[in-house]
């Protein structure tokens, strides 16, 4: 800690990030031990943090994440956006398709940014706020595929054909590295195929947005 830094606001943001980083939620004997701090000191963080609806506490005593953090999060998506858009309206431009930054929104994938080329007569219609099931479409298999790390087989990208509209293949690479953010890059093109140069220029457009976040 510094002289400029509030070590109760600090304690504070500890409190929900080790809450964040656990499905059952936590007591605050584990919240003491964890954050070396007396039982005193996190009923004060976690009463403050219930004020907000930053923090819940269930009939068990444990302490979870509040939906406030979900009033918080959804001003994220516009931030996102703004970062991301450089590198898809390269990518749109680029390939002749529609791009988008897809991110995770509880089971589902949810379309955040969409950018269209200008040049082409034809390309799918794909909007901001379209959503579907992580396993179906390019863009929530890359999410899934990143999820297991480690596959020496893997290409760094995912193609799809027809899974979300007929007719429409798809190719997606997950974001890499980006602290909190879950969610891919990808474009979706009217084609029977994803021509060959797509897949690993799908990869440089997610490094591209992934490197913007960090």
């Amino acid at each position: 800690m510094t002289a400029e830094t509030s070590q109760t606001l600090d304690r504070g943001l500890r409190v929900l990030k080790l809450l964040a980083d656990t499905d059952h939620g936590l007591t605050v004997t584990e919240l003491s031990n964890k954050l070396g701090v007396n039982r005193t000191v996190v009923y004060r963080l976690l009463a403050t943090l219930e004020q907000h609806a930053l923090v819940r506490r269930d009939l068990g005593g444990r302490a979870r994440v509040g939906l406030g953090v979900l009033r918080l999060g959804r001003q994220v998506h516009p931030l996102v956006r703004e970062a991301a858009l450089p590198a898809l309206r390269a990518l749109a431009e680029d390939i002749g398709a529609t791009a988008h930054l897809t991110l995770v929104d509880g089971t589902e994938a949810l379309a955040v940014a969409v950018v269209e080329p200008t040049w082409t007569d034809y390309h799918v219609a794909y909007r901001a706020g379209f959503r579907h099931p992580l396993d179906r479409g390019a863009a929530g298999r890359a999410i899934l595929a990143a999820r297991q790390p480690g596959r020496a087989d893997a290409p760094g990208y995912t193609l799809t054909h027809g899974e979300l509209e007929a007719g429409a293949s798809g190719a997606a690479a997950p974001l890499i590295g980006v602290t909190g953010v879950e969610g891919s890059v990808g474009v979706v093109m009217l084609a029977d195929s994803v021509p060959e140069r797509v897949g690993p220029r799908v990869v440089d457009a997610a490094r591209e947005v992934a490197d913007a976040l960090r």
